[in-house]
């Protein structure tokens, strides 16, 4: 199959190498706004389609014919020609609700994450020996009862002593999602079982690094940075160490 096999000279030595990008990176990602997916289904998989004309609530059919989209945009800027037809792509989940990419009934080599908030999408891909998880949060105002509920004191006391407690709020949250995403849990695990430890008040402007720790011990690293209105958080593990994500281009929010 020409795109599984490209997809293992991309990822050649177990690393993502984005066309034109001679550089070998451990996740790469991008994002995508509601207006730009199509507005006919061809583009979908036949068993995408079908999951589609049963879903009846409009905006969550929205939703997820968003990430669908963003993760194919995505696929394509790494596999370039050799992807085909994206109807041959079909965006589908694990058991626990992670997502998985398959070509022609083949699921493909690596770990991909998606993430959506009014109006964008993100997409993360990673070499499947690392475990990817990320998210996109819109910088609203939180509640000091959101807060005291879902953080912990640790995490309460790095909002409070924020310069900007809204994006310090934010922040935490989408670090706990990712993380949780990488656990394979989501918001079934209790939230205050990982702790986030972060600096806000960093410029945030390109990749900061970020680390959660886990209640049953252990710590995944991650990263963060503001995209406009939206903070975007990536968090992963496994293998060798990993360096900020490389972006693999098109339209960002802001």
């Amino acid at each position: 199959m020409t795109a599984v096999r490209s997809l293992r000279l991309v990822a050649a030595d177990g690393e993502l190498v984005p066309p034109g990008d001679g550089c070998p990176c451990g996740v790469v990602w991008l994002t995508r706004p509601d207006t730009a997916v199509p507005a006919t289904d061809g583009w979908l998989s036949c068993a995408e389609s079908d999951r589609a004309a049963a879903m009846t609530v409009p905006a969550r059919v929205a939703g997820w014919r968003l990430r669908r989209w963003t993760a194919k945009e995505a696929l394509g800027e790494v596999l370039g020609p050799a992807l085909g037809w994206r109807c041959d792509i079909e965006i589908a989940n694990d058991a626990d609700g992670a997502p998985q990419a398959r070509w022609c009934g083949e699921r493909l080599p690596f770990a991909l994450s998606l993430t959506d908030r009014a109006g964008w999408a993100a997409c993360a891909l990673a070499p499947a020996r690392i475990v990817v998880g990320c998210d996109l949060e819109l910088l609203e105002p939180r509640s000091r009862l959101f807060v005291s509920d879902w953080f912990t004191p640790a995490e309460q006391a790095i909002v409070a002593g924020a310069a900007d407690p809204v994006l310090a709020a934010n922040l935490v949250w989408s670090a706990k999602e990712s993380a949780l995403k990488v656990l394979r849990a989501g918001l079934r695990r209790p939230t205050r079982s990982v702790e986030v430890r972060v600096d806000p008040d960093a410029v945030g402007v390109v990749f900061e690094p970020l680390v959660v720790s886990l209640g049953e011990g252990g710590e995944l690293a991650g990263w963060w940075r503001r995209l406009g209105p939206y903070v975007f958080t990536v968090a992963h593990r496994g293998g060798e160490p990993v360096g900020p994500p490389t972006f693999l281009g098109g339209p960002v929010p802001g």
